[in-house]
């Protein structure tokens, strides 16, 4: 039986991290919402597991209207308390208005929110040998984050920025000889 070689951060074995991992994590993802939706999920990320907001991503999605951009730009504080309210995402005051903002930040966006992060796709990044080999901040997760703050985006560290980038296939940061490498 050939073993099947995927990148290190799988090795918990959880379906859901798996087929995160197979089917979602370094494909290309296009469009304003889509993109939006990727932003802001990495957000509430911040200091926890990303297996914590794969579990919740459903409930996300029901509270972020879809994480319409338009949509969420519209909220009010009434929102905020609701979202604070509700146990089936992720409860951090300031990650959420962090969300409301910066969908309102990506209405001004000339070109949209898509069009501004795929500027930093680095397709000649090189292939990562192992876990050693994956930065967590690069030239381009800075001039992204720096970008999105000026902006007027929040929690878009260059760290932060960095995990979208390889989220959404700006980079392919799946290790040498991962089962999905070439998949993309």
């Amino acid at each position: 039986m050939t073993e099947v070689i995927r990148c290190w951060w799988t090795g918990m074995a959880d379906p859901m991290y798996i087929a995160y991992h197979d089917e979602e994590w370094g494909r290309p993802v296009h469009g304003d919402d889509l993109v939006f939706e990727r932003v802001s999920l990495e957000a509430f990320q911040s200091g926890l597991s990303w297996l914590t907001i794969l579990r919740k991503r459903e409930n996300f999605r029901n509270a972020f209207d879809g994480f319409v951009i338009e949509k969420v730009a519209a909220y009010t504080e009434r929102d905020v308390e609701r979202l604070l309210a509700d146990a089936g995402i992720v409860r951090n005051r300031a990650k959420v208005e962090a969300v409301i903002a910066n969908a309102r930040a990506a209405l001004d966006l000339p070109g949209g929110l898509s069009e501004l992060v795929w500027r930093h796709a680095d397709p000649d990044a090189p292939v990562p040998a192992s876990m050693a080999d994956v930065p967590a901040i690069t030239p381009g997760s800075k001039a992204l984050a720096k970008e999105l703050k000026k902006n007027g985006f929040r929690f878009v560290g260059p760290t932060t920025a960095y995990a979208l980038m390889q989220a959404i296939g700006l980079v392919n940061d799946h290790i040498a000889g991962c089962v999905v490498r070439t998949a993309r």
